[in-house]
């Protein structure tokens, strides 16, 4: 017996949900309806396709077979969809994009929803972890990594390079010691990652600050940026950020400046399903005109940088006494 459409799609949102409860949350059926369904599958194809556990449903080699065939029909029945409503060439269907979560916050909801525009039918769902994204387990369709992954069966294409720079609140820099060379960063406190929970490996600033621990650290690039603009201490931040948060200003920034790249990780077996590889064109082109036109502001914002302390006019402004 075959599998039709309607047991591919229950199967799909499984293998990509990995739990009956997210999976039903997406088909809108209740779990136990979602494993009925999964077993009747299984019984019709003979084979095991999912292994259970406390953790969820993993797919089995059987399973990871049949992932690759459904995906094709899932991108067949959609552009028939396409077809049938009128609108060739607009996407539709839903995605799934990992990203790293300053990438998350700061530069892809409005890439995404400039491509949504263009796109009405399609739904996007962004996953924005501090850590990477397991594609083979089909966490995401696609996902946005800081290192070129160098192992695996997958697509890997460059998005674009982007800067960081050291980065204070203008009200900390007006209440502490002036910042003149790296030697001063000694009496300053530092805020970053978790040392044990990065992720990867360029996500590792601190050598280049010279510093060797942080005093108040996050797994999480939006709780440090948060900490930066109440004053707490200097963080290396996003140049694509500083937009979001105009209190800040750039510090010794022709000292300490970080370029890092962001890269878009695929399936390599999505190479041939024509709907994902437009989305990630139009992913690609978005992301890097959103960095540029960030950057720009960052720069318009913050010129130069903190390259000298604030004099005591400007301490005063900055409390309010002016």
């Amino acid at each position: 017996m075959q599998a039709d459409w309607d047991d591919l799609r229950v199967f799909l949102a499984l293998a990509r949900g990995e739990t009956l409860s997210r999976a039903g949350r997406v088909l809108r059926l209740d779990p136990a309806t979602v494993g009925r369904r999964i077993a009747r599958l299984e019984e019709a194809l003979g084979a095991r396709l999912f292994a259970r556990s406390p953790q969820g449903y993993a797919l089995t080699d059987e399973g990871q077979r049949l992932l690759a065939h459904a995906a094709d029909v899932e991108e067949a029945v959609i552009g028939s969809v396409e077809a049938l409503r009128g609108v060739p060439g607009q996407l539709s269907g839903q995605v799934r994009i990992g990203a790293p979560d300053g990438c998350a916050n700061f530069l892809l909801p409005q890439v995404v929803a400039a491509i949504c525009d263009e796109n009405p039918g399609l739904e996007v769902q962004i996953v924005a972890l501090p850590r990477v994204v397991n594609l083979s387990k089909r966490e995401a369709d696609m996902a946005i990594a800081v290192s070129r992954p160098t192992a695996g069966r997958l697509l890997v294409q460059k998005l674009a390079d982007y800067r960081l720079h050291l980065a204070a609140s203008r009200d900390y820099l007006a209440r502490h010691a002036p910042i003149r060379s790296p030697q001063d960063l000694r009496a300053h406190r530092f805020i970053g990652y978790i040392p044990d929970m990065i992720f990867d490996r360029e996500l590792d600033y601190l050598a280049e600050t010279g510093r060797e621990a942080v005093t108040l650290a996050s797994n999480s690039v939006s709780v440090q940026l948060n900490w930066v603009r109440q004053g707490a201490g200097l963080a290396i931040v996003h140049d694509f950020a500083i937009p979001a948060a105009p209190e800040l200003c750039r510090v010794l920034p022709d000292q300490i400046a970080l370029t890092r790249a962001f890269h878009l990780v695929r399936h390599a077996s999505d190479r041939r399903l024509e709907r994902l590889n437009r989305f990630a064109e139009a992913l690609a082109q978005g992301v890097r005109r959103e960095v540029a036109r960030l950057e720009s502001a960052a720069a318009a914002h913050d010129p130069a940088g903190l390259t000298e302390p604030l004099d005591s006019g400007r301490r005063a402004a900055n409390h309010g006494e002016l």
